[in-house]
């Protein structure tokens, strides 16, 4: 079997994507934290909502000989995709939703990607604001698969979990966004069990403070620069203080932890994190103050 040197076969394109904007309570995103202090960076709205985004990962290959790379043309790959379209006036309403990009259509339409060229699709989990666009409506009025050629990953844990979940959490998973993935005629699914490289250069590695089996996707491109798509394990750079754990999280203390340990590899290899709800930061490096409090350091693009 051959060998492959793994750096010209990672990624040279790894952008990240605005899906949609929505707003969610501010008490419930910052958890114990007093409205007086998350208020000073993240403004409420008069129902006590703060702005965030749905923000996803475009990640792309050459065309390479690597096995798992397509020979003849770029591979393509999506890390979460969004709130999507399925909702009604009420929901839209509750949740502020508004710029929606159905699909990512409007992104990947101006880089003359139609939704079908999409290879992989990796979820961090299954709740409704990371994977509401994996369906869209034809101009019948059905429901179809928004990548029906792309594999999709997710984690078995949080597969599980998304199918039975607890009282607590369950407003969060809608099994209408992504129960259709078992069906015989959808496009396929991957189950992962714990950490796994899918492809060079990308690994993923379960988390369980926010949700069981949600997953942390690092992605190493094709220069070394290694990014951290930090789902909602830190939301935004708001919350990279260890106190900073949003009220949904099933695990808080856990979260901490997770959090904690992520931040030190951040700042001591230089990643760059990507936060996924943050409307003005989307991503940045990592470093500690003077007091041992992790400050983040934005980059462009």
């Amino acid at each position: 079997m051959p060998t492959f040197d793994p750096t010209p076969h990672r990624p040279t394109t790894v952008t990240h994507v605005v899906e949609s904007r929505f707003g969610l309570d501010g008490g419930a995103m910052f958890g114990i934290i007093p409205r007086p202090l998350w208020a000073k960076t993240n403004p409420p709205d008069a129902q006590n909502r703060i702005d965030m985004v749905s923000r996803c990962l475009y990640i792309e290959y050459p065309a390479s000989p690597h096995p798992d790379l397509h020979p003849d043309r770029p591979t393509r790959v999506l890390v979460d995709v969004g709130m999507g379209t399925n909702w009604d006036a009420k929901s839209t309403s509750i949740y502020n939703i508004h710029d929606q990009d159905p699909g990512l259509a409007r992104h990947l339409a101006a880089s003359r990607i139609e939704a079908g060229d999409i290879d992989h699709v990796i979820l961090t989990h299954l709740h409704f604001d990371h994977v509401g666009g994996l369906r869209r409506q034809d101009e019948q009025g059905a429901w179809r698969a928004s990548f029906p050629n792309a594999t999709h990953w997710v984690q078995q844990r949080n597969w599980s979990w998304a199918h039975g979940p607890s009282a607590r959490d369950a407003g969060s998973y809608r099994q209408d966004d992504f129960a259709f993935l078992a069906h015989d005629d959808a496009p396929a699914l991957e189950l992962v069990a714990g950490t796994k490289e899918i492809l060079p250069g990308i690994e993923v590695y379960p988390h369980n403070g926010h949700t069981w089996g949600m997953q942390v996707v690092r992605v190493t491109d094709h220069t070394g620069q290694v990014y951290a798509f930090a789902a909602d394990l830190i939301p935004t750079s708001s919350h990279l203080r260890d106190p900073y754990v949003m009220g949904y999280d099933l695990n808080p203390v856990t979260t901490v932890e997770e959090k904690r340990t992520l931040l030190h590899e951040a700042a001591r290899h230089d990643w760059i994190v990507v936060y996924q709800h943050d409307p003005v930061v989307a991503a940045s490096r990592v470093r500690f103050d003077g007091r041992g409090r992790p400050v983040a350091e934005p980059v462009e693009g």
